[in-house]
């Protein structure tokens, strides 16, 4: 109402006499001096010529800030907003009021944390004018789209916790972290059930499964392809893009959100129009390139900018103060925290969360059929922290808020939303692989292989070994600095990629999968060295007299037909675990050696390849329970007593509840690509063109 934005204004203009009368730079008074009178004036009018040009001219400074890297984004803020300072200031009478750079960015940034502070108390106190201010934007937005009200059905939004496991959330629920999710589930409005991921229990192949209905031969977060000799990693754009277009092609679909959606904040796009922040996307050049557009809405207001700005810096701050907490203290285990990482943090669980829920309210505004965002500050934080962590439950507790003021909007939405809460993976807690051994599984491959390690690795109890098992390998001594035995060519030297606790090893000068046979004969000690290390749960190789076969220690060594009567190495890792391999081995792009660290069942313990310790991208533990929180009015996921497995499953539960409230429907051919509720995965159903797992 007017009276608030008078209000904003009034504490606009004693902030600035406040400021003037501390700071020495900025003054509000001529040369000679001014009554008290005259200086509360020209603080008036200069808070009032600052309002005005932050309303004006600052929705066309964000436009051009689109083409800034979103890390730098919080400190091109506070720069720009000191300069409309200096411009407002120049357009009081008589040139009263000044400032050097330097003061007016702190000027600038002081009053407009203070002016978001005010307008949003005001807003909060008055329950009557923040619905009214709902109803106002909605009504804008339908006046931008079609006339009219706005469609009788509900719309659903999708909202995506990435990373956290079912017991997680449970776990946050019973401990009051999580009130809004809590009030869903006492009050029976909402069902919560677990999925089971598949083995690559990662965002990638998660997410690609669950928006585009396939992630057929994804076999890792990241992993080597031997036809185009290209690494392929989830989160990099053209890689994104590409498993798209894969996915596409596979399904003949374009994706759950074809038809009126939106995807926000995603690895990939589900076919939606509207995007902003989407992976898949930003590798485009020109007009198609949206990617940032959700900058633009959110940053539009300098009131937003700089309370995200200054959630930015406080962010950092809280992560280097927490980092240094669990290094005075001696926290095991531990990981690095240092260098860009209190950046990346804050840019994760401030400004994207802060974008991405903005996106989705205007979404909800806007009255789109379909949102489906992702929302990624508890993954972050949890990889570094530990998924159980002090600093890793503060995040939840933040990711629930924004859970409540969504929920909130939806009252006042222009048509009903049902709100779909889920997660694409869980974390397993544990130490990384290096700590525990001195050296990581790129050097335990290249000692197996009897190439140079790093010297700090050769002197490891794992590393002696390895080199132990290559000399009897060899049958001959390899002395400390001999290298007679290293490969002639550095192309048959492997290729070692980590995703989590799996493992991906590759010989790149090969142009097929490599047998077991094969790698036996040009690195007799590789295998052994690999599958009797207490840090390795298990391999998946492929034999030429067996078919595909899991190599374990001791010489364990099953073929993946014979896994369910005979799990061996599998057998700590669950009941699921041989469908989840026999899967992943019928991928074009599976690694010559898969490998998946030790799991310790009783603690939920793995040990990640990665610099992490909450990690996930294999089999074991936690990672492997994702949830999926729904309304009661949805139909159950799957039959009762069945298992809903696989992202790709997911897909066709999600579908069918968007069917069920007459929203959009992918059209696609279900009697080919859609399974039922309760369908599992057979080892007898996989070939290199299914879609059915």
């Amino acid at each position: 109402m007017w009276w608030r934005s008078i209000a904003v204004w009034a504490v606009s203009t004693v902030t600035m006499l406040v400021l003037a009368g501390i700071l020495p730079d900025f003054q509000l008074q001529s040369d000679n001096g001014d009554s008290a009178t005259r200086i509360a004036l020209t603080a008036a009018l200069g808070a009032g010529a600052f309002g005005i040009l932050s309303a004006l001219v600052w929705p066309l400074l964000v436009r051009a800030l689109l083409l800034v890297p979103a890390l730098v984004l919080g400190l091109v803020v506070f720069f720009l907003n000191g300069g409309l300072l200096i411009f407002a200031l120049a357009l009081v009478p008589d040139g009263r009021g000044e400032a050097n750079p330097e003061t007016a960015v702190v000027v600038a940034a002081v009053m407009s944390a203070v002016a978001s502070a005010t307008g949003g108390a005001l807003a909060v106190r008055d329950d009557d004018a923040y619905r009214r201010r709902l109803y106002r934007l909605a009504d804008r937005r339908r006046r931008r789209g079609s006339a009219g009200a706005g469609p009788s059905t509900p719309g659903t939004v999708f909202l995506q916790l990435d990373g956290v496991g079912h017991d997680v959330l449970r776990d946050a629920v019973d401990l009051g972290l999580m009130p809004t999710v809590g009030a869903w589930l006492g009050a029976g409005t909402h069902r919560l059930t677990p999925w089971r991921t598949d083995w690559s229990s990662q965002t990638g192949a998660s997410q690609l499964g669950i928006l585009h209905g396939s992630n057929y031969d994804v076999p890792a977060f990241r992993w080597y392809e031997k036809d185009t000799r290209e690494i392929q990693v989830s989160n990099r754009p053209t890689s994104a893009a590409e498993l798209q277009r894969r996915a596409i092609e596979h399904t003949g679909d374009g994706g759950l959100l074809t038809l009126d959606g939106a995807s926000r904040g995603n690895l990939f796009s589900g076919g939606a129009e509207q995007v902003a922040l989407v992976l898949s996307v930003a590798a485009r050049r020109g007009k198609e390139n949206r990617s940032r557009a959700g900058y633009f809405a959110y940053f539009s207001d300098p009131a937003n900018a700089v309370r995200t700005a200054l959630s930015f810096v406080a962010e950092v701050g809280r992560e280097i103060g927490q980092s240094t907490r669990a290094r005075l203290t001696r926290q095991r285990p531990r990981v690095g925290r240092g260098g860009l990482y209190p950046f990346i943090r804050a840019f994760a669980t401030v400004v994207e969360r802060d974008v991405v829920v903005a996106a989705v309210i205007g979404d909800m505004l806007a009255g789109r059929s379909a949102v489906y965002a992702d929302l990624v500050a508890y993954d972050e934080v949890a990889h570094h922290s530990g998924p159980v962590s002090r600093d890793a439950e503060k995040v939840l507790a933040r990711l629930d808020r924004s859970l409540a003021l969504i929920a909130k909007v939806a009252e006042h939405a222009p048509r009903p939303y049902r709100i779909v809460v889920l997660s694409d993976h869980g974390q397993s807690p544990g130490e990384t692989f290096r700590a525990r051994y001195g050296l990581g599984l790129q050097d335990l491959v290249r000692a197996g292989c009897g190439l140079p390690v790093p010297r700090r690795a050769r002197r490891t109890h794992s590393g002696a070994e390895a080199r132990a098992a290559v000399r009897a390998a060899l049958r001959r001594p390899v002395e400390e600095g001999d290298e007679k035995h290293r490969p002639a060519s550095r192309r048959s030297e492997p290729i070692v990629l980590a995703s989590g606790n799996l493992g991906l090893v590759s010989f790149p000068d090969v142009p097929h999968r490599m047998s077991k046979e094969e790698i036996d004969a040009r690195h007799p000690a590789l295998l052994p060295t690999l599958a009797n290390h207490p840090g390795i749960g298990f391999l998946l190789v492929r034999s030429e007299a067996h078919g595909a076969v899991v190599l374990g220690a001791r010489g364990a060594e099953i073929p993946l037909a014979d896994l369910d009567e005979r799990p061996g190495p599998l057998a700590d890792f669950g009941a699921h675990a041989a469908d989840a391999v026999r899967r992943t081995d019928s991928f074009p792009h599976t690694a010559d050696i898969m490998v998946n660290s030790w799991y310790d069942p009783a603690e939920g313990e793995v040990l990640a390849f990665e610099e992490q310790i909450g990690s996930h991208g294999g089999l074991g533990g936690a990672q492997g329970h994702p949830f999926l929180l729904a309304p009661e009015v949805f139909s159950p996921p799957v039959a009762k007593g069945a298992e809903l497995v696989g992202a790709q499953q997911v897909h066709h539960v999600l579908r069918r509840w968007l069917r069920e409230g007459s929203g959009p429907q992918v059209p696609l051919d279900e009697s080919r690509h859609e399974p039922a509720p309760d369908a599992s995965f057979t080892a007898a159903t996989v070939t290199p063109q299914d879609n059915s797992a």
